[in-house]
């Protein structure tokens, strides 16, 4: 194999990739459907070389070193990421195997072009759960099945055909070992003989893929890839020895990878600028208590607030001590919107006020029914501001206290009336005059 020609086509495709992605990006920023490009799941593209090691039958000697049995190889591989954390891939490759044993015993030696083809399926580390999806690094791991075919040739004779022959002292010579006149001869490392005539064994296996690997991410479209594959082949005649145990290789590999659509982000753009280290200390209106435990958010300047940041309330009457005019009220106290004690005759001019209210209704209202009179009742009698709670409100009208403030308003009124036709409401005819009497007694 010319490893010039390997390199030459390795940096074509580099120069390939970056043109197609200039122009795939161009496209992208001119159709305006970003969003829509990133959810499409398209495959990526991967073409590199590496290094095969075998490791057979055969392989021993003063003068072979585990280096002796590497030669190179190359590859493409086709992945489809089937939503975040799988991946499933065609890979080929072709390259060469080789190795050689010199002893007392023997002398082997083999080399081979083999072509395997395997199925993949990979699992990636840049999942969102594991590692963030944009992160420049990522590792993942793949097991599949695979198919090789190889074709071994020794080499047994020199350039001129003769025969090799293995002398006790080390030297290779023309004639059989201790024949007089014999000439030294040198191995020429041309593997020229074909060391089986397919009556022996098949010259192809299944082979069983077992790697890890990892991107390192040059941008969206283009990582650097490296990877390292074991594979156990379901055959021992790779070598042209059987001994025992199936022949097995390494395949070290680095190349560039191309991605036809972009990883989508686990982050939000909008957010970008957002710092949420500071928002969990914020604390808007300054009452001493982080918005995300207060529940009284919108605290007046310079008011006490409880633990949960709402106002102070002393002597428990509802009305916060800022708001309220007698703050020293007894326990069990009626009070009005301001917290004052409400005496029998206040009281008792209430009721006269709420009658008034409710023969108004009687004689106005119910003859010609208005959300705008609703609206002027609201204006003249209801009292702005009182402090109540969702509890107020009777449970079978507490659907329509929208707001959960304890007060039923013209617009709450007028929303349950849509809902009602709208066939979304769970107020009946009854309930509606239910609730609108209610608002006139509140």
């Amino acid at each position: 194999m010319n490893f010039n020609n390997m390199i030459k086509k390795i940096t074509l495709f580099a120069v390939l990739l970056f043109v197609v992605g200039g122009v795939h990006a161009q496209t992208k920023k001119g159709t305006g459907n970003e969003g829509e490009e990133k959810s499409k799941q398209l495959p990526s593209v991967a073409l590199g070389l590496g290094f095969l090691m075998f490791n057979g039958d055969i392989g021993a000697g003063i003068d072979v070193t585990s280096l002796s049995s590497i030669r190179g190889g190359y590859y493409l591989t086709v992945e489809q990421r089937v939503g975040r954390v799988i991946g499933v891939s065609f890979n080929g490759i072709y390259g060469k195997f080789s190795e050689s044993e010199s002893t007392a015993k023997r002398n082997l030696n083999f080399q081979s072009n083999i072509i395997q083809a395997d199925l993949n399926l990979a699992l990636h580390f840049d999942n969102g759960f594991i590692m963030e999806r944009n992160s420049a690094f990522a590792p993942y791991l793949y097991v599949g099945f695979g198919y090789l075919k190889f074709n071994s040739y020794g080499d047994l004779k020199d350039k001129n055909g003769v025969n090799y022959n293995y002398w006790t002292d080390g030297t290779i010579r023309d004639l059989p070992d201790s024949t007089a006149g014999a000439s030294i001869l040198q191995r020429d490392y041309t593997y020229e003989t074909k060391l089986n005539d397919s009556s022996k064994y098949a010259d192809n296996s299944f082979a069983l893929p077992l790697g890890l690997g990892v991107n390192l991410k040059l941008s969206d479209r283009l990582y650097v890839k490296l990877n390292a594959t074991y594979y156990m082949t379901m055959t021992d005649w790779i070598d042209d020895v059987k001994a025992g145990k199936n022949d097995s290789y390494i395949f070290t590999s680095f190349g560039l990878q191309y991605n036809f659509s972009i990883p989508d982000d686990d982050s939000d753009p909008k957010y970008e600028t957002v710092d949420f280290s500071s928002l969990d200390k914020l604390d808007s209106d300054g009452d001493g208590v982080k918005d995300g435990a207060d529940a009284c958010p919108g605290t007046p300047a310079k008011v006490k607030v409880t633990s949960d940041g709402c106002p102070e309330d002393n002597d428990k009457d509802g009305v916060a001590d800022h708001l309220d005019k007698e703050p020293l009220t007894k326990a069990g106290a009626l009070v009005d919107e301001k917290g004052v004690t409400l005496t029998e005759k206040m009281l008792a001019d209430r009721q006269k006020e709420f009658d008034a209210l409710a023969t108004e209704r009687s004689n106005v209202f119910n003859e010609n029914p208005s959300l705008g009179y609703l609206k002027d009742v609201e204006a003249k009698f209801m009292h702005k501001g009182e402090a109540k709670n969702s509890e107020s409100v009777p449970a079978p009208l507490r659907s329509a206290d929208l707001n959960s403030d304890g007060l039923i308003s013209t617009e709450e009124i007028a929303r349950a009336i849509d809902s009602f036709f709208e066939g979304d409401s769970d107020l009946s005819v009854e309930k509606l005059n239910d609730l609108i009497d209610y608002f006139f007694e509140q």
